[in-house]
């Protein structure tokens, strides 16, 4: 097997354990936070939120660091990082004594992690180019998948063995992957001068920097669209469905069925995307989620929504690999660290974001707002991505003539 394919293979698994270890608290975090000590309804909301919005946040702040880092220092030197530090956090976070304790573990777990990033700076810097968007798609399936079926494992393993113990097994996964990329990622890293150029430097050796916002906007977007949800999918849940007593449970697959659809296509979307075009693709993924995204503030029970986010996960699989195939294409290897640090940033901000607007526009105009006014910003994602497109294609032709 060849080494970027075997880095490939171990990159997916990890990217999968990282992503769910960092969102599988979401269906019980409020059970949580309860036994921790606050029982008042609203405080568990409120605290919820917080420590939800925590990781992502400090995770946001801190990644174009670590891609910094991974172009002077090298990106395996990046994954075993965040893998061992985010096992070392998530254990700890099974023996918090309160809600304090909590909050500040998982700030400090969005802080050390990065593991993301730094696997898809790997595997585009070693994939060949006719390859690089079935690779970049297949790894994407991996992220993207944990982090939405990391809900499901979360919320079925919490009622098998209890909240503390999830949180034991997921930092021996964690700590698995470290050891996976310990023993058997290979990476043949020359640093190069360019990667300590300042943030202004950095941006003067980039041919078209346009490209590289519009990418930075469509990954926020794709997180916004997936997560807004999350705060009220407990809420719609109950209101769709009368078996009240495994709520957690149906939420979880609500919030998986796009992570499992994302798992299943993302590598076809990826090959798909080496063909035509990783623009066309991103194109009309980003049109079909807006549009399916209006029926779901219209079903009538559980089973159809969990439908509708499954056809919307087949949508959204095509986002991440075009996205990091057109940034792979138009920025040096030197720098790719940086730049999908900044993406990966991006993604974490969407994290933030899409609950917060999410829960504020249910609280005051209801459920269906929260699915109509991502489908417009959508659309308007869309229509600059059409636009952008054109203008390289344009670009590219008056410099071939």
């Amino acid at each position: 097997m060849p080494i970027w394919k075997r880095n490939l293979i171990i990159c997916w698994f990890g990217s999968f354990a990282t992503m769910a270890g960092m969102n599988l608290v979401i269906p019980f975090l409020p059970l949580y936070i309860q036994q921790l000590g606050v029982h008042d309804i609203a405080r568990v909301e409120q605290w919820s939120g917080v420590a939800f919005g925590a990781t992502a946040l400090s995770a946001a702040l801190v990644s174009p660091l670590w891609g910094k880092l991974a172009d002077i220092h090298g990106r395996k030197l990046m994954l075993i990082r965040a893998s061992l530090g985010m096992a070392v956090i998530m254990i700890l976070i099974g023996f918090v004594h309160n809600i304090y304790e909590l909050v500040g573990l998982r700030l400090l777990m969005g802080a050390i992690s990065g593991y993301v990033p730094a696997a898809i700076t790997l595997v585009s810097s070693q994939t060949p180019r006719e390859h690089a968007g079935w690779a970049l798609g297949t790894l994407a399936s991996g992220s993207v998948g944990g982090s939405l079926l990391g809900p499901l494992v979360g919320g079925t393993l919490s009622e098998l063995i209890g909240l503390r113990h999830v949180f034991y097994i997921t930092g021996g996964f964690l700590f698995l992957a470290f050891l996976i990329a310990l023993v058997f990622i290979r990476e043949d890293f020359i640093p190069n001068n360019s990667a300590r150029l300042s943030g202004k430097e950095l941006w003067k050796t980039i041919d078209k920097p346009k490209i590289l916002i519009a990418m930075f906007i469509t990954s926020f977007m794709l997180q916004l669209a997936s997560m807004s949800i999350e705060p009220i999918v407990t809420i719609y849940v109950k209101l769709l469905t009368n078996n009240v007593n495994h709520v957690a449970i149906i939420s979880g697959a609500v919030v998986s069925a796009v992570g499992l659809a994302n798992v299943l296509i993302a590598p076809l979307l990826g090959k798909l995307s080496d063909k035509v075009g990783p623009y066309s693709v991103l194109f009309v993924c980003l049109l079909v989620t807006a549009i399916i995204l209006i029926p779901q503030a219209y079903v009538h029970n559980a089973w159809q929504l969990i439908i509708l986010r499954f056809m919307m996960g087949m949508a959204t699989a095509g986002f991440l690999p075009s996205i990091n195939s057109l940034l792979k294409s138009n920025i040096p290897d030197t720098i790719s660290g940086r730049i999908f640090g900044y993406n990966n940033a991006a993604q974490n901000l969407g994290n933030v974001a899409g609950p917060v607007i999410g829960g504020q526009m249910a609280a005051y105009w209801g459920f269906h707002y929260v699915f109509f006014s991502t489908s417009i910003l959508l659309f308007i994602n869309a229509l600059w991505v059409y636009v952008t497109s054109k203008g390289s294609l344009e670009s590219n032709t008056n410099c071939t003539g």
